[in-house]
This record gives structure tokens, sequence and C-alpha cells, in this order.
């Protein structure tokens, strides 16, 4: 975070956005009125079992068509990025995991105070059913890390662009693509 100015001023607070207004000067001396919006920050996960499989997701919400997309949800007020990851897990899929590797921290857009953290989740256990929101239906499904990619990831529908974006900047030099791979698949 930090993107705000200290002088920024809380002109709405919502539900998950507020919106912040601050004077900035510009180059010929006058000033203008900036806006920004800030959001809890959100974590993904993306569990991998024993046998080498991904688990993702196909989330719908209500007024929402159905996305293929990660584990995952906000980050809560006080809470680490890492306790909201194991949380989500749990009660999004019922695992557990013993891994946790922060894969990307990223600020995803320029006028939004707000990072995402994916996590990737080895040596996970299954141990209770889904505990789903009230506004979440979530069937979970496993594939292979090359379905993955060229399945899902590319897919105009999926839902977590920063994952997106990743991946594609590795595919463009081989060498980025394997170790990429390899966190995924050892």
């Amino acid at each position: 975070m930090g993107k705000l100015p200290k002088d920024a001023k809380r002109v709405f607070n919502g539900i998950i956005f507020d919106v912040f207004h601050w004077e900035q000067k510009m180059f010929d001396g006058t000033f203008q009125t900036f806006e920004m919006l800030e959001r809890p920050d959100t974590v993904s996960v993306i569990p991998i079992d024993s046998d080498g499989k991904l688990i993702i997701s196909n989330e719908e919400q209500p007024g929402r068509p159905a996305q293929v997309g990660l584990i995952g949800g906000r980050v809560d007020k006080g809470e680490e990025p890492i306790d909201a990851a194991k949380r989500e897990l749990l009660e999004e899929s019922g695992y557990i995991a013993h891994d946790f590797k922060l894969w990307i921290k990223t600020t995803p857009l320029e006028k939004v105070e707000w990072s995402t953290y994916i996590f990737i989740v080895k040596n996970i256990e299954k141990v209770q059913d889904q505990e789903l929101e009230s506004g979440e239906k979530i069937n979970l499904f496993k594939v292979s890390f090359d379905e993955f990619v060229d399945k899902y990831v590319v897919d105009e529908d999926f839902r977590d662009f920063e994952c997106t974006l990743e991946i594609l900047r590795a595919k463009n030099d081989p060498e980025q693509f394997l170790k990429l791979k390899k966190q995924f698949t050892n």
C-alpha cells in the first residue's frame, strides 16, 4: 500500500470501496482534485494435491454468471494475507495446507489502493466440508498444470487476471516458463 497521499480525505465510506480526494498541484501551479479508491486486499490460493493436480473453482454469485478461477477472497481488517489465505482455503475447499508459498503480490489497478496475493499451496489435507457464505456456490475440480495454462488461464472468462498475466509473461520466455512450471509440479 502507500499510494494514497497523506493529506487524502475519505469522502465516501462504502461496504467494500472507500473514496478519497486530495488537492494536487499541477505543473502550471494550479490545483486539481484527484480521486482514488481503497478496498481490502485479497488473497487467492492454488492448492496442489499429492497427484500434482491443481484445484480450481467454478464459482457462482447472485446476479453474476459462474466463473472459473482460484480459491480466495478478501483479507479481513487486522488479518495478515497468509492467515486470510489459510482461512479462505479452509472455508472454500475444506482443505488445510502445510506448505504455503507466496507466488505473486501485485497492485492490479493504478487508481485503487489494493494488493492481491496469490499463494501456491502444497501438502494439502481435506479436514472438513466447505463452509460457504450465503452468496457463494463453489464447485471445485482438479486439473493438470498444462490444462490449467492451456485451457483455463487463457480463457477470457477466467476470473483471476493477475494469474493470467503472470503466466503469459512467463510463456514468452521458455526458461522462465520452465521455472514457473517447476514451482507447480515439484
